[in-house]
């Protein structure tokens, strides 16, 4: 096994001695080496790669500030989209399309994931394979899990990363990726590599890195374990008719395209819903104003990938235009910046401080708080659309602070 390393091995001639006495670690370091060595040695991780993969991991690493220093990116959706939906990305995606057109359809056609929505992905997670990150991934996963940043979570990363390595799919010194450890060109954890990564190509390795075929196969063999549904779509963009009741339309759960429709809804491009006994949620990303959608189970699928609404509406929108799609028809609203954490907080706090139940006040959008919201904006004179906007806490205060002033 250990031909694969041909170079290291050679290396591990030299180091091992050191290695084995612990002197090529930092401080500190050690123990956490020789705890994780037990395990990986019941892994069949020889301990040659086990401490050429670790080397003098942490060393001069920016890794762990920006896991602790992340900051809070507060752009609205519209903002989000544009940045990962522009205009090159729409026509490298074409390009790329083109180029793979045979391979992609094949991966389609076995695993029933639509080539644009595996281009978009790619282009998304990596500019097509152009940016998969330069950190060494096994150092990465230590430095986070020795520096007590998800201790545990990273630690099983890196020991899938280590079992990548011994089974030959990437060679140590190649094994890059985001300082967080996702790799390749579709930017998979290492235990998603293990569990859904494939060799499409049919070279004996699952090379995300390299290979094309496997990164965009090893992604559709991932939405697919995922519940991805063949032949349906994403969702929607819909039109909502005058006067709709959003506080009904937000207690409803399991509900169908057809009595979606039945309720007012329509697509925004006058098509029927081709399968009106599919599921779907209503997702209103910049408040009544602004796009409404109408989400499919694939939608949520996409969300397994990066659990953010914005991410699968970006995913879904950026396919679509590789294959000849127009913009969202309805326009977005100015200034729609999502809150806040604390500004979720103080909306909580001061619609409960009105009077409204919204339940345990976790500042996320429950269905109680925006129930409560909407029954705030039918008092004010708003539109009752229960969307946390930016104007919607500046009237909450202004309503507070008047109200502390009329008691004193």
């Amino acid at each position: 096994m250990l031909k694969r390393w041909k170079v290291e091995a050679l290396l591990a001639a030299v180091l091992l001695p050191l290695f084995a006495a612990g002197t090529l670690y930092m401080s500190g370091q050690t123990t956490f080496a020789s705890k994780l060595w037990t395990d990986a040695k019941s892994r069949n991780i020889p301990r040659e790669l086990f401490d050429l993969a670790l080397g003098v991991f942490g060393s001069g690493s920016d890794v762990l500030d920006k896991a602790r220093n992340q900051p809070e990116v507060l752009s609205s959706v519209e903002d989000y989209i544009k940045l990962r939906v522009s205009a090159t990305r729409i026509a490298t995606g074409r390009d790329k399309l083109g180029e793979w057109k045979d391979t992609i359809a094949d991966i389609e056609k076995k695993y029933g994931v639509p080539a644009r929505t595996l281009v978009a992905i790619w282009g998304i997670e990596s500019n097509f394979g152009r940016t998969m990150g330069d950190y060494n991934v096994p150092h990465s996963l230590a430095t986070l899990s020795e520096g007590g940043y998800r201790t545990d979570y990273f630690r099983e990363e890196l020991l899938a990363a280590l079992e990548i390595l011994r089974d030959g799919h990437i060679e140590k010194s190649k094994m890059v990726g985001s300082w967080a450890g996702a790799m390749g060109q579709t930017q998979f954890m290492p235990s998603s590599y293990k569990a859904y990564a494939v060799d499409y190509d049919g070279d004996g390795k699952k090379d995300i890195w390299n290979s094309v075929p496997d990164s965009l196969a090893s992604t559709a063999n991932y939405l697919k374990r995922k519940g991805w549904q063949r032949g349906s779509d994403w969702g929607y963009e819909v039109k909502i008719p005058a006067g709709f009741d959003f506080g009904k339309a937000w207690k409803k759960d399991g509900v169908t395209l057809g009595d979606w429709a039945k309720m007012g809804i329509a697509r925004i491009d006058g098509k029927p819903f081709p399968q009106p006994g599919e599921t779907a949620r209503f997702y209103l990303p910049s408040g009544g104003e602004g796009p409404v959608f109408l989400v499919l189970k694939n939608f949520d699928v996409i969300k397994r990938y990066n659990n953010a609404d914005s991410y699968a509406l970006a995913v879904a929108h950026l396919g679509d235009r590789i294959t000849g799609a127009t913009e969202f028809v309805a326009a977005w609203p100015a200034d729609m910046k999502p809150l806040s954490r604390a500004e979720r907080q103080e909306l909580t706090s001061l619609i409960v401080a009105q009077g409204f139940k919204v339940g345990k006040a976790s500042g996320h959008m429950s269905q109680n708080m925006r129930l409560a919201i909407i029954k705030f904006q039918k008092k004010e004179g708003l539109l009752p659309d229960g969307h946390p906007s930016p104007a919607l806490l500046q009237r909450l205060r202004s309503v507070s602070s008047l109200a502390s002033g009329q008691k004193t």
